[in-house]
């Protein structure tokens, strides 16, 4: 039994969030671009982490996602169910009916199913904000300053100066000089 990178990089993602979400709200970009995430896949898990009222998305310039619960209110396993991670050892998906459905319950069922009992206990003891100190004191770098986003660092141009006609009767006007 393994976590697969879905449930991997939902807690990984979730855990930069709420690294910096005291700048304002995260850029998914931004977050992709420092743990090497597809965009494309981290707007997927973070649209199902916001159907789980994990995280709040805000729109527009500046905008990005912020933690929809505190950190210390967030668990592992809630993250990991929110983008439909099975946390499942058994045989069967959890049914009971691992030799098929006449033959019932295989002889390790009990075992496998205590073990995602545990997985799952574990998981739910884990808070983000246990997660988030724990890489603070490793000495994790997160910037000061916020990003600036949909602000030019270029200078505006001034508009050109048109000094063509701005009508049929300046056109007109423009000939009979």
């Amino acid at each position: 039994m393994r976590l697969t990178t879905k449930g991997r990089f939902a807690v990984t993602a979730m855990i930069d969030l709420a690294l910096r979400e005291h700048t304002g709200p995260v850029a998914l970009a931004a977050i992709s671009g420092r743990q090497q995430i597809s965009l494309s896949y981290l707007e997927q898990l973070f649209g199902k982490l916001r159907r789980h009222e994990l995280v709040e998305s805000t729109r527009g310039p500046g905008g990005g996602y912020s933690l929809g619960r505190k950190a210390e209110e967030i668990t592992v396993a809630d993250i990991i169910v929110a983008v439909d991670e099975p946390l499942d050892a058994t045989g069967c998906g959890g049914k009971g009916d691992c030799m098929g459905e006449e033959s019932g319950k295989c002889m390790t069922h009990d075992l496998w199913a205590g073990l995602n009992a545990k997985m799952i206990e574990f998981l739910d003891s884990v808070t983000l904000k246990k997660l988030v100190d724990e890489q603070i004191a490793k000495g994790v770098s997160i910037e000061e300053q916020p990003v600036k986003r949909a602000i030019s660092s270029q200078p505006v141009v001034k508009p050109i100066k048109v000094t063509a006609p701005n009508s049929v009767f300046a056109l007109g006007n423009a000939f009979t000089k």
